[in-house]
């Protein structure tokens, strides 16, 4: 594989490094499906590592806390960090180029496993397309073990969406966690079905962010029974967080929020909605297929344990 033979320069990203961004994204995003982050907030900056050669930004990675494991949990769950790094295509195989820029990526990483609480370890994570076989390949290379891995489902939202009834002992309602405490409720329960991956008041706050953004709930009286989050992303929707508790499951709730949450999207005039799960979620995929989803794109995700 190739080496670079020109001096590259490595360094946070800036204002003024937003066009060469734009030339960037859209050299990487030129192969379909592959996984780009977008750089977000001036305050997310000091994630962000861009390389630079002849005055062109060559490579850009990031890194991000995504799961944090509130206190209580069992001992073997960790907090997980993810990383994402690209290059223009012509550098994709240019391991000294990505080494130079992991390197940023790792440090960075380090400084914020020492923001989690200590109760717990930490896992650095990569989630590529299928198809991004170069990319996938660096991370192993490094020791990346394979953590699992998700579809995207697509669904078109001018097809019909089901019509569908609940009982009037249940309340379905919107609701925009406006409180400190509405979003405690929440991430609670959240915490209370996925233990191992809570979602987390930062990343909460990044998706109440989105266009667009809003929850919806089941309650049985004052109780959350299920849930769920939709928002637009660029020119399409997103579903993300469904869920409902163990006593209340299998019994067409979870079915009724997605028909709501479609319902929502198309009436903001959004053409699709998408979602991720589990490739081994069986139980999931045929529920989401059975309101008009299809899995188009697979993504894999890699880990090594953060020391």
């Amino acid at each position: 594989m190739s080496q670079s033979s020109t001096k590259i320069v490595i360094r946070n990203f800036q204002h003024g490094d937003m066009p060469l961004l734009g030339e960037l994204y859209q050299s990487v995003t030129a192969k379909e499906n592959a996984t780009f982050w977008w750089i977000g907030d001036e305050d997310n900056w000091s994630n962000v590592f861009c390389a630079f050669e002849d005055g062109k930004m060559v490579a850009k990675g990031q890194v991000s806390i995504i799961n944090v494991i509130p206190p209580g949990r069992s001992k073997e769950n960790n907090h997980s960090i993810y990383v994402n790094l690209k290059t223009i295509p012509e550098k994709e195989n240019d391991i000294a180029l990505l080494n130079s820029v992991y390197q940023q990526l790792y440090i960075r990483a380090i400084q914020l496993k020492e923001t989690l609480p200590i109760e717990y370890g930490t896992v650095l994570c990569v989630g590529n397309d299928s198809s991004e076989t170069v990319n996938n390949q660096f991370f192993i290379g490094k020791g990346y073990l394979h953590l699992k891995s998700v579809y995207r489902m697509n669904r078109d939202l001018n097809e019909p969406i089901p019509e569908l009834k609940l009982h009037e002992e249940f309340q379905f309602s919107y609701w925009k966690m406006e409180s400190p405490d509405e979003e405690r409720d929440y991430l609670d329960v959240e915490a209370e079905i996925w233990p191992d991956a809570p979602l987390g008041l930062n990343r909460l706050s990044d998706y109440k962010n989105n266009k667009l953004w809003t929850s919806m709930v089941i309650r049985q009286t004052d109780t959350i029974i299920g849930g769920l989050m939709a928002w637009q992303e660029d020119d399409h929707g997103v579903i993300e967080d469904v869920f409902v508790r163990e006593p209340w499951r299998k019994r067409g709730f979870a079915k009724y929020l997605l028909t709501q949450a479609l319902r929502y999207l198309k009436a903001n005039q959004l053409p699709c909605a998408n979602l991720m799960v589990l490739t081994t979620n069986k139980s999931a995929l045929s529920l989401y297929e059975s309101v008009g989803f299809h899995a188009d794109k697979e993504e894999i995700r890699y880990f090594i344990k953060l020391n």
